[in-house]
């Protein structure tokens, strides 16, 4: 049988009737008996002292006078009638001189119970001849002058201490009965709000799984269930996002590998049949070295960038002097601003400013952005590279002059493989990652990058990193 939470909760609906019912029905029912028997003691104590108050002279007479009181007797039997019960008024030798019941006068309690006067109660007294059911018997004492005068003894059925528990149970049966549909459609209710939730999230997780992340998933009922599928719509868009990014990483990488190897193949085959003429092959074979160059560092960024991702990457923290590591950086692009005839212009706030960064990674980050630069800046123009110190922080800025970054782009600079249009056909080394190595840096150090940047006009980095406390 399969095990589904239907079955289970009707398998704990059955075992709660069950167990309810015989725990009314034995451990119940025993404590209820008890109550009842000690209520009826109760009573029996209390009915001995109100016929002693009431017909203490009467009492006293007939246990002297070893005769008994016939108004006595008479209002005893009234008693019986009214309370079921039987009284025995009766002499200290045991003697019984008045009673409600005629066939038990003038016999002796002894020779019926020799121990009948060691307990104030016993229970389960049966006596041929004059009771026909098994009794409950209370002996409550008489004295006169501070002596024993006799005794007042009062009987009770024990059948009806039974009866009664019986129609007392009889009713808890019934309303147990009554009480087992509701129990029933409260388990329906929990089935409910436990199951038909889940039967919709899993219809959902396989929607998801199977590629549909636009199927809605609409949830009520608790809280617990809605926070589930709130975290699994969000894990859907997550998934969504993933898939598109992995069609595009295909189709990007595709682009992006499929370009310098045709270059490569087409001019090594015309190399090797002869096609292109001897004294022209250096040119050629510069041509391939360029493209395996591009695809080297395709291969490079994206295996930084995977480290990154795999936590794989651990920064060697240091304190140098940040002006310094942009000198450096600045120094290796001096031939390509000859070439475009650009100034790169440093500005630092101090003559020394330190950080506390991995030197490395954080000249990976200028080298990314300074190349940037001059690719995106026109001939005779500038480049502005400048530090700032603000508190606890340094301030690193990048800023060019040339056509800038589309307001439709801004946010898509920072995705993997990400090249607008203008920049794809302008420039053919850019692999569309090192804006986002160097996000991925920036944020391995808890620091952050914005760029402001107006097409036309120019493009402006900016990066935070920690200050050296001296």
């Amino acid at each position: 049988m399969k095990k589904t939470l239907w079955s289970r909760l009707i398998v704990c609906y059955l075992l709660a009737g069950v167990m309810v019912f015989l725990l009314l029905n034995t451990y119940g029912k025993d404590l209820l008996e008890k109550r009842l028997t000690d209520q009826k003691k109760d009573l029996l104590i209390d009915e001995a002292r109100l016929i002693e108050t009431e017909y203490k002279d009467s009492i006293y007479a007939s246990i002297d006078d070893s005769q008994p009181q016939y108004s006595l007797k008479a209002q005893l039997k009234s008693i019986s009638t009214y309370l079921g019960i039987t009284v025995w008024i009766v002499k200290k030798d045991g003697t019984i001189i008045t009673a409600s019941n005629d066939v038990a006068e003038q016999k002796n309690v002894n020779d019926l119970d020799p121990k009948f006067f060691d307990k104030y109660f016993s229970e389960n007294n049966y006596y041929p001849g004059i009771f026909t059911l098994p009794m409950m018997s209370y002996t409550h004492t008489v004295s006169y002058d501070f002596e024993l005068s006799g005794y007042i003894i009062l009987h009770t059925p024990m059948q009806g201490i039974a009866d009664e528990a019986v129609n007392y149970f009889d009713i808890i049966n019934i309303c147990f009965l009554l009480f087992l549909p509701l129990l029933f459609i409260l388990f329906l209710y929990i089935y409910y709000i436990t199951a038909i939730p889940l039967k919709n999230l899993t219809k959902a997780a396989k929607e998801y799984s199977s590629g549909n992340y636009n199927y809605a998933l609409v949830l009520k009922g608790l809280s617990e269930y809605r926070d589930l599928g709130a975290a699994i719509s969000y894990m859907s868009g997550e998934l969504s996002k993933l898939d598109d990014y992995q069609k595009r990483f295909v189709a990007n990488i595709s682009h992006d590998f499929r370009s310098p190897l045709t270059s490569i193949k087409g001019f090594a085959e015309a190399i090797k049949d002869g096609t292109i003429p001897h004294e022209m092959q250096d040119k050629y074979l510069n041509i391939i070295l360029f493209e395996t160059e591009r695809l080297t560092k395709l291969t490079s960024s994206l295996l930084e960038l995977n480290r990154f991702e795999n936590k794989g990457t651990f920064l060697d923290i240091t304190s140098y002097d940040i002006n310094n590591i942009i000198k450096k950086t600045a120094e290796s692009f001096e031939g390509a601003c000859r070439d475009k005839k650009i100034t790169l212009n440093l500005v630092f706030s101090s003559k020394e400013t330190y950080v506390d960064a991995d030197m490395g990674k954080i000249q990976q980050v200028l080298y990314n952005l300074i190349d940037n630069a001059i690719k995106f800046s026109h001939n005779n123009s500038k480049i502005k590279v400048s530090t700032e110190e603000k508190g606890d922080k340094v301030f690193v800025s990048v800023r060019d002059y040339g056509i800038g970054i589309p307001r439709d782009s801004i946010k898509k600079i920072w995705e993997r493989f990400y090249k607008t249009d203008t920049s794809r056909g302008k420039d053919k080394r850019g692999t569309g990652l090192g804006l986002s190595i160097t996000k991925e840096i920036i944020q391995a150090h808890n620091e952050n990058i914005n760029v402001i940047s107006t097409e036309g006009v120019g493009s402006e980095f900016i990066f935070s990193l920690t200050k050296t406390i001296e």
